[in-house]
């Protein structure tokens, strides 16, 4: 095993010395690499000797000191600068800062180059990288025993804190908790500095933000101090779990008990090449488990389970209570962003992160809601089943729609660059006739995107004669009946430029009353009588008759219909 002062007495490369930190003679040298790049210090790890010319810290005295502190906190074996080329000898703060941290400083003579320093270490240390192969060969074999005896998440937790002697956190790619292990020698337990509830964030954002995205710049394992408490530290490790560039999650050690040694860093390695087949293969088991689960709710929302003894029997399988009376709600996703991925592939899984995101934010606020939640996904539309006892009262249309406001600012507000609208279905006394609430969800949604209105939220019966209009009267049947009804008012309009048309709305939106329907159009309450009275006369009514009120109510609906506004 080569140490420090194994190096010091190796007589082909005469003339080394150490300048600082001589108790540190015994550190062992695992490898030897260059250091020449000042944005790699993620990638240094235990008992590794680096060497430098010096040229990229020669005019920057902190980050001098920044090395020194960097390399001593993962346990490198030491650093070694050559001379003459851009230091005549060591600087003092940078020996001050190698006493401080306890980092073995050296100087290499001018006439050794460093990759001549680099073959003779790897000559002396060929018999050490045999005995640690061995060495890590059996943590693989024992996590990858784990693995086939489908240990899971916890063995392979467990067997990776008792080799590290160290607690560990398993998470998954957004940063919620899979699981984790502590170790009884941890004067720092988990439970007092993170938040350790399953499916939920372990760190905060500010932590986890300091993390490369993309997978890629992550080579090996990185540091990082988690800040807790009234500012406290601890140093981390992070390993992330990924197969290519798709990422499952990070394993984060926590060096609580003791340093990282070199074994350390490879069994953590092998650890991250066995949870990313483990997360693979529970990925690909719940894929399975939730095509069943949307079979089962395509058929059910489109009333294609007829028999009532398969009815009961799979919703029993899949969480529905089959004698509650439900009813539905759909929220539409409209992410612009969307539409500027070229790869299908990319944006299915954008969509599929949103919606999972949507689901999650609906449970949270379930509690609210008047009834028992399930919620899933389906391409852009979130589909939320709220069910309640059949012998309790039905669900008020408006306490339906105060349950979905919230949740749609909710969702908007968490999930910026996306609009929303829901789309309320009626509420069904039975379960098998819950693909008509469905249906009736999908329908306010359309009528909403069609009339292009402010409203985000809609209620089906809130559009129950447009509904009734547009599926049972043909578009020629429909301008027909307006022209013989507002027709003149609507050429009127456009050939003197009034607003009749939009004041005979406001009329019959505010029940007409007068005052109220002209404060709505920001006019004077004489000027809106005027213009009734003029519509009262090129119509040749009164406004009185209920059953040319009734014609007159249905004319303005088509005139939606027709987009003649």
């Amino acid at each position: 095993m080569l140490t420090i002062k194994d190096l010091l007495e190796i007589k082909s490369i005469e003339g080394i010395k150490i300048v600082a930190v001589e108790s540190g003679l015994n550190n062992e040298i695992a490898i030897v690499n260059i250091i020449e790049n000042p944005d790699s210090f993620d990638w240094w790890t235990s008992n590794e000797l680096l060497l430098s010319t010096g040229y990229i810290f020669k005019d920057n005295q902190d980050l001098q000191n920044r090395i020194i502190q960097e390399l001593a906190e993962i346990n490198c074996a030491g650093l070694c600068i050559k001379m003459k080329r851009y230091f005549n000898e060591i600087p003092q703060n940078m020996i001050d800062a190698a006493n401080k941290y306890g980092l073995p400083l050296l100087e290499l003579p001018f006439g050794y180059t460093l990759s001549n320093l680099i073959s003779i270490i790897n000559e002396k240390a060929t018999a050490r990288y045999d005995a640690l192969n061995r060495s890590s060969l059996d943590v693989h074999n024992a996590l990858f025993r784990i693995a086939l005896e489908g240990g899971g998440l916890n063995r392979i937790s467990a067997e990776l804190a008792e080799t590290i002697n160290n607690p560990v956190v398993i998470v998954d790619h957004d940063w919620n908790l899979l699981h984790y292990t502590d170790w009884q020698g941890n004067e720092v337990p988990l439970t007092a500095c993170l938040q350790l509830v399953h499916n939920r964030p372990v760190f905060p954002k500010e932590f986890t933000d300091t993390v490369p995205q993309n997978i890629s710049e992550i080579k090996k394992s990185i540091k990082r101090i988690y800040h807790y408490g009234n500012g406290q530290k601890l140093k981390c490790r992070i390993m992330p779990v990924a197969v290519a560039n798709q990422l499952y999650g990070y394993i984060v050690v926590l060096q609580t008990v003791r340093e990282l040694a070199e074994l350390d860093y490879i069994a953590l390695e092998h650890s991250s090449s066995i949870l990313a087949l483990e997360r693979i293969k529970a990925r690909e088991i719940e894929e399975v488990k939730l095509k069943i689960r949307h079979d089962f709710f395509d058929d059910l929302l489109t009333g294609k389970i007829n028999s009532p003894h398969t009815l009961r029997t799979l919703c029993d399988l899949h969480g529905l209570e089959a004698h509650y009376a439900y009813y539905c709600m759909v929220a539409n996703i409209d992410r612009a962003e969307l539409e500027k991925y070229e790869d299908m592939i990319e944006m299915k899984v954008e969509l599929e992160q949103i919606s999972k995101k949507c689901v999650e934010l609906i449970y949270s606020l379930s509690e609210q809601a008047d009834g028992k939640v399930t919620s899933f996904y389906r391409n852009n539309r979130i589909i939320i089943l709220v069910g309640k006892q059949e012998n309790k009262a039905s669900v008020a249309i408006n306490d339906v729609k105060s349950f979905a406001s919230e949740l749609q600012e909710l969702l908007s507000r968490k999930i910026p660059g996306t609009s929303f609208l829901i789309g309320i279905g009626r509420q069904y006394k039975t379960i098998d006739l819950l693909h008509k609430s469905f249906s009736e969800a999908h329908e306010a949604i359309r009528l909403m995107q069609r009339f292009n209105d402010q409203y985000v939220v809609s209620h089906f019966e809130d559009y129950s004669v447009y509904h009734f209009l547009d599926s049972n009267i043909k578009a020629p049947e429909l301008e027909s009946y307006f022209n013989s009804t507002l027709g003149p008012i609507y050429d009127h309009d456009h050939a003197y430029g009034t607003s009749f048309m939009i004041t005979l709305e406001n009329y019959f939106a505010y029940n007409r009353n007068v005052s109220e329907a002209a404060k709505a159009m920001f006019i004077h309450r004489n000027t809106f009588i005027y213009r009734i009275d003029k519509i009262k006369e090129i119509l040749n009514t009164d406004l009185k008759n209920s059953e040319e009120l009734l014609q007159i109510q249905l004319a303005l609906k088509i005139y939606r219909l027709l987009h003649k506004n």
